[in-house]
């Protein structure tokens, strides 16, 4: 099989769990190092599917690298490639796909509970919700002919899909390496403790339970997603 692409932003929001999970079912794939200049491929098809990370930046920023991403996600679902997207990730999908990126009412940072809409089952089986992980202060509207299968009380899009691919507002991909890493940066974020924000101290307290019952739902989502892999 052809290698997943996963296209990392940001140095500290690489695939985590996304990599963990490829690996225990034999799926190869290759990182993609968008924060170290690495060139964005101009065609999809030495890849079985896209993936794409979170990172710091809007989509909005004139970066010169997210035109030729946003036209690599438009060839990538013209080809029926699957593509995922997670935070950042989620809001290059919608916006590349006809979506508008603006900000979210509030900053959401922490554990928070994510519901399932019922839309499109087969995505999430039935777990009607569960706790995820956020860091975002803006958020994606769907794009046209995308469902909504998350929504929160402090987002309402927290994840689409369109046909095989799936954009996530929230963080599913989470390690504890990776959250305490995230908040040696929570001080920057000048964002007070709410009923949206956590401290890290928050964040902290059932760390493992949390993980484990995130890690059921992506298990679901990620299942979903590599039954429409190309070979």
């Amino acid at each position: 099989m052809k290698p997943v692409a996963i296209f990392r932003h940001s140095p500290g929001e690489g695939p985590g769990y996304f990599a963990t999970f490829l690996d225990s079912h034999s799926i190869p794939h290759q990182l993609i190092c968008i924060d170290q200049g690495d060139a964005v491929p101009a065609r999809t098809g030495g890849y079985s599917g896209l993936c794409f990370m979170g990172g710091p930046m809007s989509v909005n920023d004139p970066l010169p690298w997210i035109p030729p991403v946003s036209n690599l996600i438009r060839l990538a679902v013209a080809g029926g490639q699957p593509v995922i997207g997670h935070c950042l990730g989620g809001q290059l999908m919608a916006k590349a796909l006809g979506g508008t990126i603006s900000r979210n009412p509030v900053k959401e940072i922490g554990w928070g509970e994510v519901t399932a809409t019922g839309a499109v089952p087969e995505w999430l089986g039935d777990i009607a919700g569960f706790e995820a992980f956020h860091w975002h202060g803006e958020t994606f509207t769907l794009p046209p002919g995308a469902t909504r299968i998350l929504e929160s009380v402090h987002c309402a899009n927290q994840g689409f899909v369109l046909g095989p691919h799936l954009g996530l507002q929230c963080h599913v991909e989470m390690t504890e390496a990776m959250i305490r890493l995230w908040n040696r940066q929570w001080a920057e974020e000048s964002a007070i403790a709410s009923a949206s924000v956590q401290t890290p101290e928050q964040m902290y307290q059932r760390m493992d339970e949390r993980i484990d019952a995130m890690r059921i739902a992506a298990n679901r989502l990620y299942t979903h997603w590599l039954a429409g892999l190309q070979p």
